[in-house]
């Protein structure tokens, strides 16, 4: 019977040592997960790396390709979904807070950038010190930073992250032969600091450097933001905001082969405005003058240009009526004077070729007038025929 207890005894001590070991192993992993989550940067697998990704579609399924240089005003549209807040709450934090530190645990890769030459190659890789020296951002070396490994801390003050007021980004429009669709990605982004100079005055823009957008896309995802004023729900996530386009910036250059922005291309203002609205509207309407338009849609053209002509012949035509009164009344008073009254639309220039009109029939009129030969009389013949045989005789 002793036996049977001392037993029973020593399965519920280990039972209860299993138990406690469970939980003190479950609130460690929780501490940690917190930890990654106060520090927004939780650990993505490589699985979860590929279900983020957009791949780029092969070379040998495109027949077009458009690189576009777009600036995002973070002030303007549904932009300001990417600034805000300006530092992490309880709603979250925004992209440039994002960025920064992935940067700061090597987490991602960021390039130089260089002004339409872009190479995201390792060549081109940024030192993460030197970029936060350049830019006066204070930082602290991390505890297991290596010269290999660097690892930074800051604080979340020390993120110029209100300076950060636009983008670039590196947008990509492709055709592509499988879906026979125009599509545009985005490929890369670049954070845009605006500083003012000791003295004050307008803000230079200083661009800090190029991150591929695939390698940020699932750190995107787990931030959601709201991009309505009237609907404060957030629905959206950040990488759902670059791929379904709902930015909107302005073209500051494309790719060409003197690797010229717009600027330089169109010093002038309405030329540069006029050349951003020209390549805006081709790559819109691509899809649209790829394929024949339906029957339908022909026919409901051709109804709305014909109704339109017979309102153009209606309006020139009342125009023409109301200048021949106008006319009329000048003329029953017969003072002669060009009389200029616009009744209608389109009635003054009407009138003038009407006058035009009158002028020449009064021409033809007196072309066509038979002049009226009066009878000679016979003195009159008698003096010529003697004055002819006079001049004959000399």
């Amino acid at each position: 019977m002793k036996t049977l207890r001392l037993i029973i005894a020593l399965l519920l001590v280990g039972f209860a040592l299993g138990v406690n070991a469970q939980v003190t192993k479950r609130d460690a992993n929780t501490r940690g997960r917190d930890k990654d989550k106060k520090e927004g940067n939780a650990a993505i697998t490589d699985r979860q790396q590929s279900f983020y990704e957009v791949r780029e579609p092969s070379d040998a399924d495109l027949q077009w390709m458009k690189v576009i240089y777009r600036s995002i005003d973070l002030t303007q549209g549904k932009n300001p979904a990417l600034y805000y807040p300006e530092l992490p709450n309880a709603d979250g934090e925004n992209l440039f807070f994002i960025i920064m530190r992935l940067l700061a645990n090597n987490r991602i890769s960021a390039y130089e950038y260089l002004d339409g030459r872009e190479m995201f190659t390792d060549e081109f890789k940024i030192n993460v010190g030197e970029m936060l020296d350049r830019f006066h951002i204070y930082y602290t070396e991390a505890k297991g930073s290596t010269a290999k490994n660097p690892l930074y801390e800051f604080e979340n003050a020390d993120i110029p992250s209100n300076e950060v007021l636009s983008y670039y980004i590196i947008e990509k429009w492709e055709f592509d032969t499988r879906s026979n669709q125009m599509k545009a990605r985005v490929e890369a982004l670049c954070p845009v600091l605006h500083r003012m100079d000791e003295w004050g005055g307008e803000a230079v823009k200083y661009p800090m450097f190029w991150v591929l957008l695939n390698d940020i896309r699932p750190y995107m995802a787990q931030q959601y933001v709201f991009t309505d004023d009237d609907n404060n729900l957030a629905r959206y996530s950040i990488d759902d905001f670059f791929k379904l386009n709902m930015y909107s910036g302005e073209i500051y250059k494309t790719k060409n082969l003197r690797n010229l922005s717009l600027r330089q291309m169109f010093p002038e203002d309405e030329a540069y405005k006029h050349a951003q609205d020209s390549i805006e509207q081709r790559l819109r309407s691509f899809n649209q003058d790829l394929w024949v338009p339906p029957l339908e849609v022909l026919q409901a053209r051709a109804e709305a240009e014909e109704k339109a002509r017979e309102e153009a012949e209606g309006e020139l035509a009342e125009g023409e009526e109301g200048a021949e009164q106008v006319e009329g009344d000048a003329a029953g008073d017969g003072d002669g004077e060009k009389v200029t009254r616009t009744t209608k639309r389109g009635s003054k220039s009407s009138s003038k070729s009407s006058d035009k009109k009158s002028s020449k029939a009064k021409a033809k009129e007196k072309k066509t007038k038979i002049k009226e030969r009066k009878p000679k009389s016979s003195t009159q013949t008698v003096n010529t025929g003697v004055r002819s045989v006079r001049n004959r005789k000399k």
